[in-house]
């Protein structure tokens, strides 16, 4: 079985020390096989956030793969941003602002989807959506195929529309056509999944929140995801799946934070069956 633990928006330099530590305590519990960070990594793309962010992430004991959010690019730095965009992002988590992690279990692609020339609007271009249809297209059967962009591709709330990624729509068909399961975001720090309608094949949307930060939506915690794909799945407070089951099954789990308990705990656990030919 492969754990992928899912953090984003974690805004380094509005975190919460409390939450970090519950965070670091969950990775240690869960041991994750990889760290997908959906961006928006600092609050404001300065080098001492990030320092701060790398020092985080060391201690989840885990492979990293991270994109950029429209925060991780220097907002009031206007030399740095025209010029230089993404060079204090890539001095900490290196120059591949669209990493690539594969293992026999899963395919993981990150998408670029910040421009430095847009406040927080977001963007996936027709070069890009190809580039991931031809590594999704050439997938192994057996691997969950996991596509991370930053801004979401879809929304549940009127208000969050704005937020949508620019060319979602023709995304969301060529990935889902060339074998997606998951598309992963973060941005509106609202957690949630959902499967697309309207597709041939099923494509789910998996949204965070915010995992550490205080900038917290109302009523809306801190909140992880957690994501189980694999041999023998065993979720929070559930017996033993079969065999059969496990293969075609992925778990998708969402852990807030609780203040009183000072942890993560899972709150909801969403089963989702990806299309195999």
């Amino acid at each position: 079985m492969s754990v992928l633990l899912q953090v984003s928006d974690t805004h380094f330099g509005t975190e919460q020390p409390q939450v970090v530590e519950a965070l670091v305590a969950l990775a240690a519990q869960q041991r994750p096989d990889v760290v997908v960070l959906s961006g928006d990594i600092t609050q404001r793309a300065r080098p001492a956030q990030f320092r701060a962010a790398k020092a985080f992430v060391d201690r989840l004991g885990a492979p990293v793969l991270a994109v950029p959010g429209n925060h991780d690019i220097a907002l009031f730095d206007l030399l740095s941003r025209l010029t230089r965009p993404y060079a204090r992002y890539a001095a900490v988590f290196g120059h591949n602002l669209e990493p690539v992690h594969t293992t026999n279990d899963l395919l993981i692609i990150g998408v670029n989807t910040t421009r430095p020339w847009r406040h927080k609007h977001g963007e996936a271009s027709l070069a890009q959506i190809d580039r991931v249809a031809r590594l999704l297209g050439a997938a192994d059967p057996r691997q969950l195929r996991v596509v991370v962009v930053h801004q979401p591709m879809a929304v549940t709330q009127a208000r969050d529309r704005s937020n949508l990624l620019r060319g979602h729509d023709a995304a969301t068909r060529a990935w889902s056509a060339a074998g997606a399961d998951v598309v992963m975001g973060g941005h509106i720090h609202l957690p949630y999944t959902r499967a697309l309608p309207g597709l041939d094949r099923r494509l789910w949307v998996v949204q965070a929140g915010t995992a550490v930060s205080s900038r917290t939506r109302p009523a809306v915690p801190n909140s992880v995801n957690i994501l189980r794909w694999g041999d023998a799945q065993v979720s929070p407070g559930e017996s033993q799946q079969t065999p059969s089951d496990a293969a075609a099954c992925c778990l998708i789990e969402r852990w807030d934070f609780a203040g009183r308990e000072q942890g993560f705990i899972c709150m909801a656990v969403t089963p989702v069956q990806p299309d195999r030919a």
